[in-house]
């Protein structure tokens, strides 16, 4: 269905003569006459939704006028002198890009492409590759190529995409209805990095008071072990417990286990082993039966 709505010139808006021309993904007044199949397509989504191959943007030389059916060069206007209609409000010669809506397309020579959403409201990070909200120019993280990435939960390529990015605290882009998708299934952690992606504070909170509520019995009370944790990116001797483990430099929970296994608050003996000397906790290693040395999952993520 997808491929013939690409094919389509027009459709009539009830019964009026008035055309709308374009097709699911543009409104414009031309088709694009592909150098590869030959075969004329509105937009490039729509040519590749047909054919098994992609369409090569760069190598588009002409354009077939909707209103008329002449093939030209590409221009925004059409060549045939009894025609002459605009094919799209917008027209960028370089991307071969026609839009006949008001998006505040503009063209970024850092990204090498069009973008949607007015250029005074945006920057081009080169590090990043990217144009981002001039509100996070000073805080966004950098990392280096970003936008190269594809989107960690559709796998699309997010440089070429039409559909908008969020950028989480960590910096790594995934497109915004795919961080909608996550927060509502539960998942809070970044696919790439798993550290928050947004203010966990009130969600720990109420971890504390479970775990306040909840006391583990009298041999494992006094129990430490090794976490690192994957929002302050730091490693600690916290409380066990096995409903999560906080790290004492942040107050997250999202933490893995980490090295070794379960210490204990003073000197004692080893559960199933001779006693043994102090460790650099201040208590002995002791390999509870029972108990995983697996990495623990974060409390919510």
């Amino acid at each position: 269905m997808a491929g013939l709505e690409g094919r389509v010139n027009m459709s009539l808006q009830g019964n009026s003569s008035t055309h709308t021309y374009g097709c699911a993904h543009y409104k414009r007044k031309c088709k694009l006459v592909s150098p590869c199949c030959k075969n004329n397509y509105v937009c490039r989504f729509c040519h590749d939704e047909t054919e098994s191959h992609q369409l090569d943007r760069a190598k588009i030389t002409q354009v077939e006028c909707l209103e008329c059916g002449f093939e030209q060069d590409i221009t925004n206007t059409c060549a045939n002198d009894d025609c002459a209609v605009q094919f799209g409000k917008y027209f960028c010669s370089l991307c071969k890009l026609f839009d006949d809506e008001d998006k505040g397309q503009y063209h970024c020579d850092g990204c090498g492409l069009c973008r949607v959403g007015h250029r005074d409201k945006f920057f081009h990070c080169n590090i990043c590759d990217l144009c981002l909200p001039k509100g996070i120019k000073n805080t966004h993280k950098c990392i280096e190529k970003m936008s190269k990435a594809n989107c960690p939960v559709c796998l699309e390529d997010i440089h070429t995409s039409r559909v908008v990015s969020h950028v989480p605290p960590c910096g790594h882009l995934i497109h915004r209805p795919c961080f909608d998708d996550l927060i509502k299934a539960g998942f809070y952690a970044c696919p790439t990095c798993a550290t928050s992606m947004i203010n966990m504070n009130e969600v720990w909170k109420s971890l504390d008071d479970e775990i306040e509520e909840t006391p583990m019995p009298s041999e494992y009370s006094d129990l430490l072990c090794f976490i690192l944790c994957r929002d302050c990116h730091r490693e600690c001797l916290t409380v066990f417990h096995v409903l999560g483990h906080k790290c004492s430099e942040c107050g997250s929970y999202n933490t893995v286990r980490n090295k070794g296994g379960l210490f204990r608050r003073q000197r004692c003996e080893a559960v199933g082993n001779e006693s043994s000397d102090d460790s650099a906790s201040g208590g002995a290693e002791v390999g509870a039966t029972g108990h995983s040395d697996e990495d623990d999952k974060a409390g919510h993520e």
